[in-house]
């Protein structure tokens, strides 16, 4: 067994402080101040009977990246407070990498296909079309997701 060393405990409360921080400005940032209803509304792609019906496969893509956009720059606020107010020791080049990783799979799960793709896929098909009782099976997973991503990005950041 390796020993765990000063920098190994730094990474370590680095990458939980990160998540704790990302945690809370993706709540703020997807349900509160990065969002508009009309984005909300707009951002899922076309289903595939829309499409067929003549929907244009790129429509929501402009709604989708506006709100991406608006909720990296609420992130990108919360990072910057807890670079200047806590000893976190990041580098450009791990909270760049984070950012971009965050960016891309938010934007591509917020198209909402690939999350229900997901759900079919891993057998949760019922999961997926769940919307009872104050529950809603895409949400979930959906925010599991990004959950999940924000995590990988935590880790990116100590760690780079």
């Amino acid at each position: 067994m390796t020993a765990i060393d000063i920098n190994d405990i730094a990474v370590l409360a680095t990458t939980g402080t990160l998540w704790a921080g990302l945690a809370a400005g993706h709540n703020l940032a997807d349900h509160v101040a990065g969002q508009t209803d009309a984005q909300a509304d707009a951002k899922g792609a076309p289903s595939r009977d829309e499409v067929a019906a003549g929907a244009s496969p790129r429509r929501g893509w402009a709604a989708d990246l506006k709100h991406v956009a608006q909720y990296h720059l609420v992130l990108g606020v919360i990072i910057a407070l807890m670079w200047v107010v806590l000893p976190l020791h990041l580098t450009l080049a791990g909270t760049g990498a984070a950012l971009v990783l965050s960016f891309t799979t938010h934007a591509f799960f917020d198209r909402r296909w690939p999350v229900r793709w997901i759900l079919e896929h891993t057998r949760s098909p019922e999961f997926a079309r769940l919307n009872a009782g104050g529950l809603n099976g895409m949400y979930l997973a959906d925010q599991a997701l990004h959950q999940f991503v924000l995590l990988a990005c935590a880790i990116l950041m100590a760690r780079l």
